[in-house]
């Protein structure tokens, strides 16, 4: 039971940490239509920019601070002047945001060296507990935590505030949105800079959960982004959630029990969910 109880807490922690990447993703082809598959750079330049902050600081969450607000304004930069040209072309989309998740990919090497980097969590979340018998990893309850706040709070936002009832709109009707008199560019541009900067959250946090990290990270997990977005259904934040637990469930259990399908797993799973139900579990017919 330990064991098992070990494997979904450790399940769920991989989960946040992939719904942190894949509801910014989701966010922004919601409102904006957008195939960002740059989305993992950014996952990448949060880690590598928090542990940086963090060894001059020697703040654990300064360096989150800090790796968010650099996400941010890496997608600001995004939006403005890579992103915004291409707007209503998927193809055009998907080309150019590959071609800048290899340099972002390759920015990384440049600045801070082509090998990995030690990352540790700070020592009051090092350690675990033992509760009712099960033994509990203190960062892994931790990035637990941090995931549902962000859920709850993006879920208040979006539903009871005048700027969520916007961005509700927009991924209806951004046209008329439009005619109401409100800027969608600036909507636009305020989502994308929040799901970018959600992606260097779940960065930075992968960071000491995983002990290292490396340029190439970023491929890694957009892949199990997409797949998380695919089952949850495009557009649909609630879908990301439920979605990536069942991904970090299933990755978790079925990496201890069945080693040999761990990687076909996930994939299996999302094929399954596009053959009953192409829109996703949460997606909307349409």
């Amino acid at each position: 039971m330990d064991v098992f109880m070990n494997l979904v807490l450790n399940g769920l922690a991989t989960g946040m940490l992939v719904f942190l990447l894949a509801a910014g993703l989701t966010l922004i082809f919601g409102l904006m239509d957008v195939l960002n598959f740059a989305h993992g750079g950014l996952f990448a330049w949060g880690a590598y920019s928090g542990v940086w902050f963090y060894s001059i600081t020697g703040s654990f969450f300064i360096g989150i601070i800090g790796a968010v607000i650099i996400g941010c304004l890496l997608g600001l930069v995004m939006e403005k002047w890579i992103i915004k040209p291409v707007y209503g072309n998927h193809v055009q989309q998907i080309l150019i945001t590959l071609g800048l998740m290899l340099v972002l990919s390759e920015m990384l090497k440049v600045v801070w060296g082509p090998n990995q980097i030690s990352a540790a969590p700070p020592d009051y979340l090092t350690g675990s507990w033992e509760v009712a018998g099960v033994t509990v990893i203190k960062y892994r309850a931790f990035i637990i935590l941090i995931g549902f706040l962000v859920f709850f709070l993006v879920q208040y936002v979006l539903k009871n505030t005048k700027i969520g009832l916007v961005v509700r709109a927009g991924v209806m009707d951004k046209e008329m949105v439009q005619a109401l008199g409100i800027n969608i560019q600036k909507v636009f541009m305020l989502v994308f800079m929040v799901g970018a900067g959600m992606a260097a959250l779940g960065g930075v946090l992968f960071g000491p959960y995983s002990g290292v990290i490396h340029a190439g990270m970023g491929m890694e997990f957009a892949i199990l982004a997409f797949i998380v977005v695919v089952i949850g259904g495009m557009g649909s934040f609630s879908g990301s959630l439920f979605a990536a637990i069942l991904v970090g469930l299933s990755g978790s259990l079925m990496a201890y029990y069945v080693p040999d399908l761990a990687l076909a797993a996930n994939m299996l799973l999302m094929a399954i969910v596009l053959v009953f139900r192409p829109q996703g579990l949460f997606g909307a017919k349409g």
